[in-house]
C-alpha cells in the first residue's frame, strides 16, 4: 500500500520526457499569469473545506502530497496518483480530522484497478458541526429590522455541513506517466439554506526513474460558483507542482523528501515541503512545514502590532502497515500544532491488495 514502486524505472525515452516537460510548462505558464487575479479575489472563495489537507499522511508532510502515487487518497490532491500499478487490485483509505472549533472533517476513497482500461476512484469528504444554538429574535423586535428579516425557521439549534462527492479517473498512458481528473459535486448548508457546485481537478505525476524520483502538477476545483441568496463566491482554485525522491534507500529503511509549490487563487505562492523514514516497510515517521504560510503574519505597521495570517504551525506524524492475509493494512496519524485554537489530529485507516 505504501510499499516501493518504481513503475517500470529506467525505461525513460524521448517521449517521456517531451510529455512531462509540457504538462509543467503549462502549469508554469498559469502560475505566472495568476497574481494578478489572485489578489483581486482574495478572501472571497467559497467552500473553503476543500483546502484542508485529507489523509494523515498528506498532512503529516505538510502537505507536500501532488507527487504521491498509488493512492486512493490522492483523489484529494492529484487525480493522476490514484492510478494503481499492476500489482494493485484496489485500495481504500478512511479518515477522520478533528479540525478546529470543534469541526468533524471525515474522508472516504476507494480506487479499483481496472488493469488495461485503468483506476476509477470514488471519493467522499464531509465537514461540519451539529446543534450550533440559534439565536433568532436579534432585531424581530425593531419595526425597521423586522423587513430585512429572511429567517423563516423557529427552531432552537442548526447545523452546518460542507460534502463533496467525486469520481476520478486515471491512467498509465505510457509507462512511467499517469494522467487523471476528478469530477465533484460540492454542496454547502447551514440552517435551512445550502448551495452547490460543481468542479473538475486535473493532474499529472511523471515517474523519472533515478531515486524514484516523481514530478506532478496539478489543477484543482476548476469549476462553477456557489451562490448564496446575491452573494456568489469562485471555488478555492488551486495550481501546483510537485516532487519527491528518495535520497537513500536500502532494505531496511528509505527517506523520502518532497516539496510542493502551490499557489490558490486567493493567496500569496507557498512552498510545503515533508520528510518521511521508512524502517522495514513497517513503521513511517515524517514531518512536515509550510513556508510562506505556516506561523506568518503580515509584518504590522507603524501604528500596530504584526497580526498573524494563518494560525497553522508545523505537521509530524507516524504510520505503521502490515500484510494481514492477502491484504496490506495500514494506520496514519498526523499532529498538526495550532496558534488560538486547539491542535488539530487527524486519523487514516487504510487497506488495499
Amino acid at each position: 500500500m505504501l510499499s516501493f514502486r518504481t513503475h517500470g524505472a529506467g525505461a525513460s525515452t524521448p517521449l517521456h520526457g517531451l510529455v512531462c516537460r509540457s504538462l509543467l510548462m503549462l502549469v508554469v505558464i498559469v502560475l505566472t499569469a495568476l497574481p494578478a487575479e489572485a489578489q483581486r479575489k482574495a478572501g472571497r472563495n467559497g467552500a473553503a473545506f476543500l483546502k484542508v489537507g485529507v489523509g494523515a499522511r498528506a498532512t503529516a508532510v505538510g502537505s507536500a502530497a501532488t507527487s504521491f502515487q498509488g493512492d486512493a487518497n490522492q483523489a484529494f490532491w492529484n487525480p493522476a496518483g490514484t492510478a494503481l500499478s499492476s500489482d494493485q487490485q484496489f485500495d481504500v483509505s478512511l479518515s477522520y480530522n478533528k479540525w478546529i472549533a470543534d469541526l468533524d472533517h471525515y474522508s472516504f476513497a476507494a480506487g479499483y484497478n481496472l488493469k488495461n482500461m485503468g483506476t476509477v476512484t470514488l471519493s467522499i469528504t464531509s465537514f461540519g458541526i451539529t446543534d450550533i444554538p440559534a439565536n433568532r429574535e436579534n432585531g424581530y423586535t425593531d419595526p425597521i429590522l423586522q423587513g430585512l428579516v429572511t429567517d423563516g425557521e423557529t427552531s432552537a439549534t442548526f447545523d452546518f455541513m460542507d460534502l463533496a462527492v467525486g469520481l476520478s479517473y486515471s491512467k498509465y498512458i505510457i509507462e512511467n506517466l499517469s494522467l487523471g481528473v476528478t469530477a465533484k459535486v460540492i454542496n454547502e448548508s447551514i440552517d435551512s439554506e445550502s448551495a452547490s457546485a460543481f468542479a473538475f481537478d486535473f493532474g499529472s505525476v511523471y515517474n523519472i526513474g533515478v531515486y524514484n524520483w516523481t514530478v506532478s502538477s496539478r489543477i484543482s476545483n476548476l469549476g462553477s460558483r456557489l451562490t448564496y441568496y446575491n452573494q456568489d463566491n469562485p471555488l478555492p482554485l488551486t495550481y501546483s507542482v510537485g516532487t519527491s525522491f528518495y535520497p537513500y534507500s536500502t532494505e531496511e529503511a528509505r527517506v523520502m523528501v518532497s516539496v510542493d509549490a502551490t499557489k490558490p487563487q486567493d493567496a500569496q505562492q507557498l512552498i510545503f515541503g515533508g520528510v518521511e523514514v521508512a524502517l522495514y516497510d513497517i513503521l513511517y515517521i515524517r514531518g512536515g512545514y509550510k513556508l510562506n504560510y505556516s506561523s506568518t503574519d503580515d509584518g504590522g505597521t507603524s501604528s500596530r502590532d504584526a497580526i498573524n495570517t494563518t494560525v497553522e504551525k508545523f505537521s509530524v506524524g507516524a504510520g505503521v502497515q502490515y500484510d494481514v492475509s492477502d491484504i496490506n493494512v495500514g494506520v496514519d496519524y498526523a499532529f498538526t500544532g495550532m496558534d488560538l485554537f486547539d491542535n488539530v489530529h487527524q486519523i487514516t485507516l487504510r487497506f488495499g491488495r
